[in-house]
């Protein structure tokens, strides 16, 4: 449904949300370990977070990324614009140009129900409220 920067994006985010903080950063290297992405790429990814401010980071020898406290209260659909892929919450699922209400395409109606419903959650819920929902299910990231 979305794209590889933004799937790449989310995990990241939500893996410094569960286990960095400011004493506690995270450098690329060990990120990209983590999360099962090759590094170059997740760089990427990374300072288009940070510049963004949706993570924060600190160069130097003791450097790295990490979530504060603002960057939590920030949503996932913020990820997803930084990577243009707001698109996903618009277009047709089969891939027809002409969808739309007046001219659905068969499953219009059952895919935009549950767009809606991730547009929803991707915009009201924090990523602070998410790193606690996958601390509380003990998820693997």
């Amino acid at each position: 449904m979305f794209s590889s920067a933004s799937r790449y994006g989310i995990r990241a985010v939500l893996f410094l949300a569960v286990n960095s903080s400011v004493k506690r950063k995270y450098i690329s290297t060990e990120l990209a370990e983590q999360i099962d992405v090759k590094k170059p790429y997740l760089s990427k990814i990374l300072q288009a977070l940070a510049k963004e401010n949706i993570i924060s980071s600190i160069k130097g020898p003791s450097g790295g990324f990490y979530l504060d406290r603002k960057n939590k209260q920030k949503n996932l659909m913020q990820i997803l614009n930084c990577f243009d892929d707001l698109d996903t919450f618009n277009t047709c699922v089969l891939g027809l140009d002409e969808c739309s209400n007046e001219h659905p395409c068969p499953l219009h109606f059952q895919a935009f129900a549950y767009r809606e419903g991730m547009k929803y959650q991707f915009t009201h819920l924090t990523i602070a409220d998410l790193a606690k929902k996958v601390k509380q299910l003990e998820l693997k990231i």
